[in-house]
C-alpha cells in the first residue's frame, strides 16, 4: 500500500494544446492506447461511419470532427497515474482551453511539421507563459512532407520566445521519412507504420557507428545529411537543462507521427521522466503544499448534460493538496457552507466510474446541484482560503436570442442558463427588462452554432439568433458609487446586466469607451469580469 506522498508523487497532470488539425486528439488517443485505457484508437474525422475519438464525446463533435470542449482522461502507465486534459484547438473555444490550463502542471504542444507555428499555437502558448508551466513540443505528421527541421525550431524560438532542445532528429519526411536519430542513445530508430490504430510496431535501433547498416537502411544521401546535421546540432543547439524545462524557458522537442504511432511511446516515457509531480499552488492564505496540507481543490470547468439520460451537471475539480475520500465533508468557500461532494467520479471523457479516493494532481467530477461556479475553492471544514480566481474572457461577438416556441419558456431559460454557467457563453439581460430579452456574448462565432445545437438537442428548444453590432464590453468596477440611470453614454452604447445582476456596457466602437469615461468622471471600467 502506497503512502500519501508516494501516491501524489506518481501523479502527472498535463494539457495537450495545438492549432486545429495538428493531430492533438490523435496523439491523445495513442497515449491512451499505450496506457491500455483503450484497445483501438478512434478516428477524429467528421464521417458518420467512422469511429470517433474517445475524447470527442459531444454529439456536435462527432458530427463536425472537431473538439469543442475540454475532456479529462485518466490512465495508468509504468507506475504513473496520468491525467490528460485534452483541449479544443479551435480559437473560438480558447476560453475553455485557458481554464483547463489553469488545472494543468505542464503542457504538450503539438505542431504540424508541414505548417509550423500557427495562429492558435501562439495564443495558447502565451497562456502557458502566463502560467509559467513547462512546455514539451511534439512535432507531428513527419510521415507527410514537412518543413525544414532547422526552420521549424527557429520558428518556435522566434515566434514563441522559448529556447528549443531537440531530443531526437528526423531523417527525411513524407515518403522519404526513415525514422529519427535519438541524440541520447546515439542511434537511429527506424520508422515503422502502425496506422490501423494498434500499438504493435517493429522499430529497429541502428547505432550511428554502424555506417554500412545505416546506409543500407536510409541511403547514402540521407546518411550524409544526417551526420552533417548532427554535427551542427551538437555545436549550435541549446543543451538540455531540466531546471530550465521546469521553469518554462526551454522546450524539449520530439519528432514523430501520432497517426502511425511512431515516436509516441518514446515521447511518453521521456516526458514522464522530465515533468513533475503536483507542485504547490498559491492561495490568498499563502502557498498550499500538495503533500503537507489536507484536501483542497478548485473548480475549473462545469459541464451540463454529459449523461443525457440523467440531465446531470458535473463540476470538474483539480485536487491541489492532500487526499480526497468520498464520504468526507468539505467547505465550499465561496458558498460558505460545509457539504459532502455527491457522486465523485473518475472520468474517461463522458464515461465515468464512482471513486472512493483521489489525490493531489487528480481531476475528479462531482455532481453539481447548481451551487458551484468556475473558480470556486473547496477545502477542509476548519480551513477557509481561496485559490487565485480564473478571469473571464471578454466576448467579442453578440446576438439577441429569440425563442421560436414561447410555450417552452421554462426549458429555454433553464437551458441557456445552464450552458452559460459552464462558461462557454455569457448571457446578458436588457438593463430594465430582465429575462424577457436575452443577449448572448461569445469569444468565437462557432459558439453560436454550439449553443443553437445544444438547446435543440439537449433541451428541445429552437432559437433564432439576431447578430448585434457590438464588439466591445466593459464591466463597471465601482457600480456602488455610480448612478447608472444618470450615466451619460454614446449613441452606440448599450447597458446590460449579467447573470449575477452586475451592470455592463456594450459598445460598437472602441473609442466610445474613452468618451464615456470622459463624460462620467469617477467611472471605472474593466475589460475583465471576475468569477
Amino acid at each position: 500500500m502506497r503512502s500519501l506522498k508516494e501516491e501524489i508523487d506518481r501523479r502527472r497532470t498535463f494539457a495537450i494544446i495545438s492549432h486545429p488539425d495538428a493531430g492533438k486528439t490523435t496523439l491523445t488517443e495513442k497515449l491512451l492506447l499505450y496506457g491500455g485505457a483503450i484497445n483501438l484508437a478512434g478516428s477524429v474525422k467528421g464521417k458518420a461511419t467512422a469511429r470517433h475519438a474517445v475524447s470527442d464525446w459531444m454529439e456536435i463533435e462527432k458530427q463536425r470532427g472537431i473538439s469543442v470542449t475540454s475532456s479529462v482522461l485518466q490512465f495508468e502507465y509504468d507506475g504513473y497515474c496520468i491525467n490528460i486534459l485534452d483541449t479544443p484547438g479551435h480559437q473560438d473555444f480558447s476560453e475553455d482551453t485557458y481554464r483547463t490550463l489553469m488545472a494543468a502542471d505542464s503542457a504538450v504542444m503539438v505542431i504540424d511539421g508541414g505548417k509550423g507555428v500557427e495562429a492558435q499555437t501562439r495564443k495558447l502558448f502565451k497562456v502557458c507563459v502566463m502560467r509559467r508551466i513547462p512546455i514539451f513540443t511534439f512535432i507531428n505528421k513527419m510521415d507527410r512532407d514537412a518543413n525544414d527541421t532547422f526552420d521549424l525550431l527557429d520558428e518556435i524560438e522566434k515566434e514563441l520566445g522559448i529556447a528549443t532542445c531537440p531530443m531526437n532528429w528526423p531523417i527525411g519526411s513524407g515518403k522519404s521519412f526513415k525514422g529519427v536519430y535519438d541524440r541520447q542513445k546515439r542511434c537511429v530508430i527506424t520508422y515503422s507504420d502502425t496506422e490501423k490504430g494498434t500499438r504493435e510496431g517493429e522499430a529497429q535501433e541502428i547505432p550511428l557507428s554502424e555506417l554500412d547498416r545505416l546506409t543500407g537502411f536510409v541511403g547514402e544521401d540521407l546518411r550524409e545529411k544526417l551526420i552533417g546535421e548532427i554535427e551542427l546540432l551538437d555545436g549550435a543547439s541549446a543543451e538540455f537543462d531540466l531546471d530550465k524545462v521546469r521553469r518554462g524557458v526551454l522546450t524539449p522537442v520530439f519528432f514523430g507521427s501520432a497517426l502511425t504511432n511512431f515516436g509516441v511511446e518514446d515521447f511518453l516515457q521521456q516526458f514522464l521522466r522530465m515533468t513533475t509531480a503536483p507542485l504547490p499552488r498559491k492561495s490568498d492564505a499563502g502557498t498550499v503544499d500538495p503533500v503537507e496540507q489536507p484536501f483542497s481543490a478548485f473548480v475549473f470547468k462545469i459541464q451540463a448534460n454529459m449523461n443525457r439520460a440523467h440531465r446531470d451537471r458535473v463540476a470538474f475539480m483539480r485536487i491541489c493538496s492532500g487526499r480526497f475520500d468520498a464520504d468526507m465533508e468539505v467547505r465550499h468557500v465561496q458558498g460558505n457552507r460545509v457539504m459532502r461532494l455527491s457522486q465523485p467520479q473518475q472520468l474517461m471523457a463522458n464515461d465515468r466510474k464512482i471513486l472512493s479516493e483521489a489525490y493531489a494532481g487528480d481531476i475528479i467530477g462531482v455532481f453539481d446541484p447548481g451551487v458551484f461556479s468556475i473558480g470556486d475553492t473547496l477545502c477542509m471544514p476548519k480551513e477557509s482560503f481561496a485559490y487565485e480566481g480564473i478571469p473571464t474572457f471578454a466576448p467579442e461577438h453578440f446576438a439577441r436570442v429569440r425563442q421560436m416556441d414561447t410555450m417552452k419558456r421554462k426549458q429555454f431559460v433553464k437551458g441557456i442558463t445552464q450552458i452559460a454557467q459552464e462558461g462557454a457563453i455569457q448571457i446578458f439581460q436588457e438593463f430594465n427588462t430582465g429575462m424577457e430579452e436575452i443577449i448572448v456574448g461569445v469569444v468565437g462565432v462557432l459558439q453560436f452554432d454550439v449553443l443553437k445545437f445544444r438547446l435543440e438537442n439537449e433541451y428541445n428548444v429552437d432559437i433564432r439568433l439576431e447578430p448585434l453590432p457590438y464588439e466591445h464590453i466593459r464591466w463597471i468596477e465601482n457600480q456602488d458609487e455610480v448612478d447608472l440611470t444618470r450615466l451619460v453614454g454614446t449613441s452606440d452604447m448599450k447597458k446590460v446586466r449579467d447573470l449575477k445582476g452586475s451592470p455592463l456596457l456594450l459598445f460598437v466602437n472602441p473609442w466610445s469607451v474613452g468618451m464615456v469615461l470622459e463624460r462620467n468622471k469617477g467611472l471605472v471600467l474593466s475589460e475583465f469580469g471576475r468569477n
